[in-house]
């Protein structure tokens, strides 16, 4: 197959490092396309924001979406991943925030011929939702995710007790207390169709993609 003329359909699997069980994404992207794409797919894939600065590490080199105040990095709009010639299972990093330092294992699993009948680029799989944005980082997302039982407990023994003793004066304090938690309970269900709309979206360069991220369901 030719690389370099006709564009082929990546199987790509991503997998945040740091985290057990796994937290990963398996994607179908297309050789045409760029960096900067697979920073968007990534994004998306992921639930994050963008707020953030990233960058590709690939073969001891560092690319990026260029951003103000962002690192001396090749500029990954104009790199397509076909560029590149990825070995099949050639890993590589994509970093998301340097403050939390989430680390993206990227591998490219394998090479395929475009479906015409498929829209790229797309989801085919995952599992765990993504990790809420500025937790700080993996060792502090694992601590927090194995909290939140026992402290929502907590706090449902709480409020039980102030309804009990008629302590009404309390129980907006509770509720607002509950509410930061119900995100960390939720983090089992990972929503394939959300992501995959939010892609058909990007891919088609409509503006409403940027609007729908970032909220969980």
């Amino acid at each position: 197959m030719e690389h370099d003329s006709q564009p082929e359909a990546y199987y790509v699997h991503v997998w945040i490092r740091g985290i057990h069980p796994m937290l990963w994404r398996r994607f179908l992207v297309r050789s045409d396309s760029t960096l900067a794409d697979l920073h968007a797919v990534l994004q998306i894939g992921f639930d994050w924001t963008d707020f953030h600065l990233h960058r590709f590490r690939i073969r001891k080199k560092d690319y990026a979406v260029p951003r103000r105040g962002g690192l001396g990095c090749h500029d990954a709009r104009q790199i397509k991943l076909g560029q590149l010639h990825f070995r099949i299972n050639e890993r590589f990093l994509y970093e998301y925030d340097f403050g939390d330092l989430w680390q993206h294992q990227v591998r490219i699993e394998k090479r395929s011929e475009i479906e015409t009948s498929r829209s790229y680029p797309v989801c085919v799989g995952g599992q765990w939702a993504g990790p809420p944005e500025d937790c700080g980082g993996p060792r502090a997302f694992l601590d927090r995710r194995a909290a939140a039982p026992w402290r929502v407990r907590e706090l449902l023994d709480n409020l039980l007790e102030d309804i009990e003793t008629g302590d009404t004066e309390t129980l907006d304090y509770r509720l607002e207390e509950l509410q930061p938690w119900q995100e960390w309970l939720m983090l089992h269900r990972f929503d394939r169709r959300r992501v995959n709309r939010q892609l058909r979206q990007y891919a088609e360069g409509a503006p409403e993609w940027m609007n729908s991220r970032g909220g969980r369901q």
